[in-house]
């Protein structure tokens, strides 16, 4: 008897697609401590990462697409950690009436 394996998409959508473009092209970095990605402010990195996107969009997208979603994930992050920031802010103290 056969079987027949199908092998899904290494990216499942265009988002996915970015990050994964971004991270590879040293655009952004993952927080050691949370898992927060931050942008690191590389120019290179993104001149790299919207050549691929150009170049080399996902298959089933345009190339405008692909440089659309880079720009989504760009907007969606910071280039600071939320939690870490958090971290060096003092704790609120409880209000006594």
């Amino acid at each position: 008897m056969s079987v027949m394996i199908t092998c899904r998409p290494a990216v499942r959508s265009l988002d996915g697609w970015a990050t994964a473009t971004l991270l590879e092209a040293g655009a952004i970095v993952e927080c050691e401590q949370h898992g927060w990605m931050r942008e690191r402010g590389d120019p290179h990195a993104l001149t790299l990462a919207f050549r691929v996107a150009r170049d080399d969009p996902p298959p089933g997208f345009s190339d405008s697409e692909a440089v659309a979603a880079i720009e989504d994930v760009l907007r969606a992050i910071s280039d600071s950690c939320p939690e870490c920031s958090r971290q060096g802010e003092p704790e609120e103290r409880p209000r006594f009436k």
